[in-house]
């Protein structure tokens, strides 16, 4: 437990945001995406800056209305449990590649000065929405962790499930110390909805909406991600071919 005191290119992406199911269930077509996500990486990590940031936008360009992505409601015993407790007792674990593991309450979380952020939400489905984001940078959750060298990745362990398998994300160490990148408790200047993460979600804002991982119950800094579920970084990664890195 951590009291408040010791806490202190996109056109490859583009391919998925215009692909129709059948291309996404052609081989082939998932053979082209994989071969582009390295490129669209390098091509990435070439021509901007590690904390170049996204596009942030005014009030007045808000959605009235903000669609969730992925599972709408976790609906499992323990999250109905914590739903019902208003999250009183829900607690972000750190701990992997840590020197200092971390089990941090959620009202601490919120009660640390905080990030907000108005940016744009693009889905792989084809939507995007304007949102307002109120969150604690992941950079200093990490820092006061004790990151170790050795992390290269760092992965999001969710209360959401598809079936039997738990939902996952994972992005590396430039996402996790880009300025934008957020724990996310509010948005719209309001708790989280449900259908949004609530109560508690990674904002990674230069990547497609599924590396948004909602729900997240825990944060695991790894050297690999062989061995953490399916090893291809994600939920999606593994069960549908999506590309790890989702840059846009």
């Amino acid at each position: 437990m951590i009291g408040r005191r010791r806490f202190i290119a996109a056109a490859s992406s583009g391919l998925l945001l215009g692909g129709c199911d059948r291309l996404n269930n052609s081989p082939g077509f998932r053979s082209v995406l994989r071969s582009a996500e390295g490129l669209n990486l390098r091509a990435q990590r070439l021509v901007s800056a590690r904390d170049a940031l996204a596009r942030e936008y005014s009030e007045a360009d808000m959605s009235p209305f903000f669609r969730s992505n992925g599972t709408a409601h976790p609906g499992t015993p323990e999250y109905a449990r914590h739903l019902a407790e208003n999250f009183a007792n829900w607690r972000l674990v750190v701990d992997g590649l840590v020197a200092r593991p971390l089990s941090i309450p959620l009202h601490v979380l919120k009660s640390i000065p905080h990030r907000v952020q108005i940016t744009r939400h693009d889905c792989v489905e084809g939507w995007s929405a304007i949102g307002e984001w109120h969150g604690l940078e992941l950079s200093r959750i990490l820092e006061a962790a004790g990151l170790s060298t050795r992390a290269k990745y760092i992965v999001f362990h969710c209360a959401d499930r598809f079936g039997d398998k738990p939902y996952y994300e994972s992005i590396d160490l430039i996402d996790a110390f880009h300025p934008q990148t957020i724990m996310a408790w509010g948005m719209n200047g309001h708790l989280l909805p449900v259908p949004n993460g609530a109560p508690l979600r990674l904002r990674v804002e230069r990547q497609l909406g599924y590396k948004h991982a909602k729900y997240v119950q825990r944060i695991q800094a790894v050297e690999t991600l062989a061995g953490i579920h399916g090893g291809k970084g994600g939920y999606w990664e593994d069960n549908v071919d999506y590309e790890w890195y989702a840059g846009i």
